[in-house]
């Protein structure tokens, strides 16, 4: 048993080792070796040890992503660390919402805004696109912003629209990186992030001795505050804050040096006059 024991220990340890680790490998053979010699009814229990060894071996060598997996075990997480302990709120979120929040955030998979302003389930209604962008009014295009944001402000009521940005995003290196004669290379990358179009220019006109990365630090932020603007070419948006039942904010999120701005923009604007 214990020659078929570091046999099968042989196979499964393959990884380099040092020469401690090494000797120290040695060393447990040898006394799992000798244990096993002096206590032959151990041998049962060792074999589906020795099993279960090799099978968490194997997976772990396998460095298989188990996407499956990851899927169930966050569920199970969720569902007994969050659902079951907090009966009460989701009890009353089976019954409706009624967000204070509307979020505009980047798809990129590191700036969560739930994750980063601490959201819980409810409070925030969020949509997520590539570098946060709001176009402007349009009833041909761009429909499914336009149904979140008329949702959001007709039907939720709510109270606050944000929108943030973040460091690092890829969307407006991308929108830095369109060549002046506007050609692109993609399918739709590039004429999404021409939405904001007009903040590149301003920072292209205003920052043009900066380097290209600070310049694109810039960009991340006057791009929100051109979709602040787009949003009150929105008229129920354009009504609710004029009204002051709707605020609308930018942010900007720098996940590098692990900080968070949020501002407002004075619009000067004023009721319609009908005469």
């Amino acid at each position: 048993m214990a020659g078929t024991f570091r046999k099968c220990m042989m196979l499964c340890c393959t990884a380099k080792v040092t020469k401690e680790e090494d000797m120290a490998y040695e060393d447990a053979i040898a006394g799992l070796s000798k244990l096993l010699s002096e206590k032959a009814d151990l041998e049962g229990v060792a074999a589906a040890k020795i099993k279960q060894l090799t099978a968490e071996l194997e997976k772990a060598g396998s460095n298989q992503f188990d996407p499956v997996e990851k899927l169930k075990s966050g569920f199970v997480h969720f569902k007994t660390e969050k659902f079951e302990k907090d009966v009460d709120l989701y009890g009353k979120l089976a019954t409706g919402q009624s967000p204070k929040f509307m979020v505009f955030a980047c798809s990129d998979s590191r700036v969560c805004p739930s994750h980063i302003l601490n959201f819980q389930p409810g409070e925030a209604f969020v949509v997520r696109n590539i570098a946060n962008m709001v176009p402007p009014f349009d009833t041909t295009k761009h429909s499914g912003v336009g149904a979140a944001i008329e949702y959001a402000v007709l039907h939720l009521k709510v109270e606050n629209i944000v929108v943030i940005g973040h460091s690092c995003c890829g969307g407006i290196k991308g929108l830095m990186s369109i060549p002046d004669d506007g050609t692109t290379a993609s399918d739709f990358i590039e004429n999404w992030v021409q939405i904001c179009a007009p903040a590149k220019n301003k920072i292209k006109s205003s920052c043009g001795d900066l380097s290209f990365a600070d310049q694109c630090t810039s960009l991340e932020k006057e791009a929100v505050n051109v979709s602040l603007g787009n949003l009150l070419t929105y008229p129920f948006v354009r009504e609710a804050v004029v009204n002051n039942t709707l605020a609308l904010k930018g942010g900007h999120y720098d996940f590098v040096g692990g900080g968070f701005e949020l501002w407002d923009l004075d619009f000067n604007i004023t009721p319609n006059l009908t005469l």
